[in-house]
């Protein structure tokens, strides 16, 4: 049989002009293929003498060892070329500036709530929530307010049902947490804000149908009047963060409060100076509505409060439109972010 070491520089030159994987494998079938040249001498063994063959056999087998390593490295620098090509038109300048992550912002009436609660829970109190969907009885009822109310009226309120309504404010929420204060023996004083999102079929500069309230709640013994001025006018120089203004108490009515008062508020400076700005309500809890929660009104008192935080925010950053809130009109909104 013929020397066939020739054959290793000749399929590594072969395999060296392949440009590709397709050209690569053309040339491996010259050697390795059925009809290869080194299948071919491989078949040619069998008619060999027995002295010869193991020789023969031997040197084909190290021809052949040497050409499949001459394809294998060819073949793994195709890959790596192929690879290296495919990450260049992949790959990401990073000296270019990156696009702008643009960051949002809470809402100027959550700032406001948020404000809020600490500022109370600083003094003591609670934050306790109660569900939008409230029934007849929560919501009117529990509150003494007598059926033939204004309240009751559809034009002011959403009813879901002939028993339930979205809330038209947060004071359910006083009675709920006095009511479930009794089952777990928490006895007074008991002091706890509640905001949340109310309800009422009123729609203007100034009103919107979803809006915002903040209850306010102290019952203890020998709560008073005094405490409840006293605790609304802290509140209100540190929520606007002057001691320039004035804050006064205007007798009203409200069916759940006896006494009740509206609250005002005056700037002595700024463009408000001067101007009497209802802001809130209050007043002392009615006994009606402490016996209906299970508290004994000949031994404990307590005051309750009404603001709205929408309203706050307005004043607190000179908005004259209380739609802009809800409008989601972002050139507005990113001016609080």
């Amino acid at each position: 049989m013929s020397d066939l070491t020739h054959l290793i520089a000749e399929a590594q030159s072969d395999f060296s002009n392949s440009a590709t994987m397709n050209d690569l494998e053309v040339a491996k079938a010259k050697y390795l293929g059925k009809t290869g040249l080194l299948t071919d001498a491989l078949k040619g063994l069998g008619k060999l003498s027995a002295e010869e063959h193991p020789a023969a056999g031997a040197a084909i087998n190290v021809v052949k060892q040497a050409v499949e390593a001459a394809l294998t490295a060819r073949r793994e620098a195709l890959l790596n070329a192929e690879q290296a090509k495919q990450l260049a038109q992949e790959s990401i300048d990073v000296t270019l500036p990156a696009r702008a992550q643009s960051q949002g912002g809470l809402h100027p009436v959550t700032l406001t709530l948020k404000r809020v609660e600490a500022l109370f829970h600083s003094i003591g109190f609670e934050v306790a929530t109660g569900p939008e969907i409230e029934t007849d009885f929560y919501n009117f009822t529990a509150l003494n307010i007598p059926e033939d109310h204004p309240a009751r009226a559809m034009h002011d309120t959403f009813y879901i049902d002939e028993a339930n309504v979205l809330r038209t404010h947060t004071s359910p929420v006083q009675v709920r947490y006095m009511e479930n204060a009794l089952k777990t023996n928490q006895t007074p004083p008991l002091k706890i804000i509640a905001p949340g999102r109310v309800y009422r079929v009123d729609s203007d500069a100034t009103h919107s149908p979803m809006f915002h309230q903040v209850e306010g709640l102290w019952v203890g013994e020998n709560v008073s009047f005094a405490d409840l001025k006293g605790v609304i006018a802290d509140f209100l120089k540190r929520f606007f963060e002057t001691d320039d203004l004035t804050v006064r108490f205007r007798p009203s009515f409200f069916p759940f409060t006896e006494p009740s008062a509206e609250i005002d508020v005056a700037f002595m400076s700024g463009a408000l100076k001067g101007r009497w700005l209802e802001i809130a309500g209050c007043g002392m809890v009615h006994p009606n509505v402490l016996k209906i929660a299970g508290i004994d009104p000949e031994k404990y008192t307590g005051f309750a409060f009404g603001f709205g935080p929408d309203r706050l925010t307005m004043l607190r950053y000179g908005v004259n439109d209380l739609r802009l809130f809800f409008e989601g009109d972002l050139r507005f909104l990113r001016q609080f972010a």
